[in-house]
């Protein structure tokens, strides 16, 4: 378990310079995969050096794959191919990784020996039913503690059969585990979404060798299919440069340039929400990294004004809504979000977590089933609690580099699962921002 970890986050200066943000989480997950079942060797370069990626490539050394790190930020993965995982030794623990861990239940629910995936205490309050339930439609076994929540034993020796699966509720992890498990599967899976959802894991099974048909909230995929090895190179995380858009979009006087982030269109929400909401950002250099659109993103302070989130974008937005909240809480008018009930069994409920933090702050925020309305004001200090959850607390942060007095930010240590040395990359920034 993480230690515990504050921190006191106050005015600091004009935001300035060019940043180069850690590699995209999403990507760095997959690639790791992907290359462990490929044919072959592949390499990694900009993969991300934060505990979750960290954690699910521990697992895949776990299950005999070879996985040589030359450098930081690199890895050479030698592929043991679909069949040739191998039986692992102890629990396989994914940390915080709730990406890591439902993507693995797919994948695990076809091999012929049985396991355990466990989590922290964070990941082992998330519920994996919506993961299950389709995989054992499949014919999975795959045994949760009480109410479906980790840790998730997987029972070995399944034949697996294709589904055709609508999604309930859209969501891109659940896709991603029903087409690792349709791999291995007997027949088509098929998946279907009530809103499209991000195309990582569909882009990277093209990019191995896989024959895969998709398009905006479908995919199709044969079982017994094998993948080749590629090289990968990981473009910046868009959910981490999403909290420098937002600060250099309310701290007075900014201007930062955010190097070749990942702009791929089911992720990029955001990105529409804050220029909807007048935000001065520019593409810049685009570019292609392994299938993935990349742009340096030049953003510039400019007066926000409230808008009605349009329910479309919801689903591409769905990790950056708690740096949303922040730049609504700065805006001339209200900011209505609806569509977003996703945001509850995130790793906190990201709904609660926000209005709450806002609330503490001094602001109104009316909080509904699927959203929130969020009235503008002046933040003050106080005490946040980010509820161990990384992007709860690099929101507050940003809150208080336009707060009237120091905000306290509860319980910071996950921030390392996804953007590690965030506080050193917004100190040198000019956030005021230092451990308490």
């Amino acid at each position: 378990m993480a230690e515990k970890l504050d921190w006191l986050a106050s005015r600091g200066a004009p935001l300035r310079g060019e940043l180069e943000i850690p590699g995209d989480k999403s990507v760095s997950h997959r690639a790791v995969m992907f290359a462990a079942l490929a044919d072959g060797v592949s390499r990694i370069d900009g993969f991300l050096e934060g505990e979750d990626t960290r954690s699910t490539a521990k697992v895949f050394s776990a299950l005999g794959v070879k996985i040589e790190t030359p450098s930081p930020s690199t890895r050479i993965v030698h592929g043991v191919g679909v069949d040739g995982l191998q039986a692992p030794k102890s629990e396989l623990d994914c940390g915080n990784a709730g990406t890591g861990m439902r993507l693995l239940a797919g994948l695990l629910a076809a091999q012929r020996f049985d396991c355990m995936l466990v989590g922290d205490e964070s990941l082992s309050k998330r519920p994996m039913k919506r993961v299950t339930g389709p995989l054992a439609q499949m014919g999975a076994r795959i045994d949760t503690a009480e109410g479906g929540l980790p840790p998730l034993h997987i029972r070995g020796g399944q034949a697996l059969h294709g589904i055709d699966y609508e999604l309930p509720v859209a969501s891109a992890q659940v896709k991603s585990a029903l087409l690792l498990a349709g791999l291995y599967a007997q027949g088509e899976t098929m998946v279907r979404e009530p809103h499209p959802t991000r195309d990582y894991t569909e882009r990277m099974l093209s990019a191995f060798g896989a024959n895969i048909e998709f398009r905006p909230g479908f995919a199709r995929l044969r079982g017994g299919q094998r993948l080749r090895a590629t090289d990968i190179a990981v473009p910046a995380d868009f959910s981490s440069a999403a909290f420098f858009l937002v600060a250099a979009s309310i701290v007075a006087g900014s201007e930062l340039r955010l190097k070749q982030v990942g702009l791929n269109p089911r992720r990029t929400g955001l990105l529409t929400a804050l220029r909807l909401m007048g935000a001065d950002i520019v593409e810049e250099n685009h570019a292609s990294h392994g299938g993935e659109p990349v742009a340096d993103l030049r953003v510039r302070h400019a007066p926000l004004h409230g808008i009605e989130v349009p329910v479309e974008i919801v689903p591409d937005m769905i990790d950056e809504f708690p740096a949303l909240f922040v730049a609504a809480a700065c805006a001339s008018g209200e900011t209505v979000v609806r569509g977003a009930a996703e945001l509850r069994v995130k790793e906190s409920d990201r709904l609660a977590a926000m209005s709450a933090g806002l609330r503490t702050l001094g602001l109104r925020v009316d909080e509904t089933p699927d959203g929130a309305t969020i009235f503008p004001g002046q933040l003050a200090g106080g005490e946040i609690d980010s509820h161990g959850d990384h992007r709860i607390a690099m929101s507050f942060a940003i809150a208080a580099q336009v707060a009237s007095a120091e905000v306290e930010i509860g319980d910071v240590a996950n921030v390392a699962t996804s953007f590690p040395d965030f506080d050193g990359l917004a100190r040198r920034a000019g956030f005021g921002l230092r451990s308490a």
